[in-house]
């Protein structure tokens, strides 16, 4: 199965998807990681991708779904995955829909649904190393020394769209587009909503047990 993890930025999806892919042997596919490494291997699909990040344009939905599915292919993605960061928009709820409508994979979503003044207060708090790309929250995930990333000592910055002056305008920007990604998944009776407030720990507990609920279960 494919399972769609949806949810604002400041959700915790890249946190919560991570320790749902390690409790069930999923493959974790965050999209950002995908880009990165196809553009650093210089693949053909990373290297056109490559050309419209440059030009500060979007990567058109095909080469996107082309690059998931390239990643989708890999053994360790044969049965089950976790899918982050994707799909973004109506547009590619549809195309991932046709990409595997043939192939007998089910696709399930799960929501972390949480509320505008608590996204705020965890996007401006987030850090990121910029070596390593790992990623840490001031009061939620603190670094073990302050200001320094844990894998590699390098030091922590807040990413130009976590600065407070433009949260509010990229969630304006792309709620919009969530509640749409939400509605369709909704209206073909596939969406779960998680309550993604509170602890970390609780967090994850409360997803573990809507992912077993659609078939994802620990191993």
């Amino acid at each position: 199965m494919i399972l769609v993890l949806l949810g604002a930025p400041g959700a915790g999806k890249g946190t919560q998807a991570e320790a749902l892919a390690a409790a069930t042997g999923a493959a974790h596919v965050a999209t950002g990681d995908l880009f990165r490494a196809e553009i650093a291997a210089g693949s053909a699909l990373g290297t056109t991708a490559k050309e419209f990040i440059d030009a500060g344009r979007l990567v058109p939905d095909e080469v996107t779904i082309a690059m998931i599915a390239a990643r989708l292919a890999r053994p360790d993605a044969a049965e089950r995955v976790i899918l982050d960061g994707f799909p973004r928009t109506a547009a590619q709820v549809e195309a991932l829909d046709r990409a595997y409508a043939a192939s007998g994979r089910r696709i399930e979503a799960l929501l972390l649904d949480v509320d505008r003044d608590v996204l705020v207060a965890r996007l401006t708090g987030r850090r990121v190393c910029p070596s390593c790309g790992r990623s840490y929250h001031l009061t939620n995930r603190p670094p073990r020394v302050d200001g320094c990333c844990d894998a590699c000592g390098a030091t922590l910055i807040t990413r130009s769209d976590d600065a407070a002056e433009t949260v509010a305008a990229r969630l304006e920007h792309q709620l919009g587009a969530l509640q749409a990604v939400v509605a369709l998944y909704r209206d073909s009776g596939r969406l779960g909503v998680v309550s993604g407030t509170g602890g970390i720990d609780e967090i994850r507990e409360r997803l573990a047990r809507a992912a077993a609920a659609v078939g994802l279960t620990p191993r």
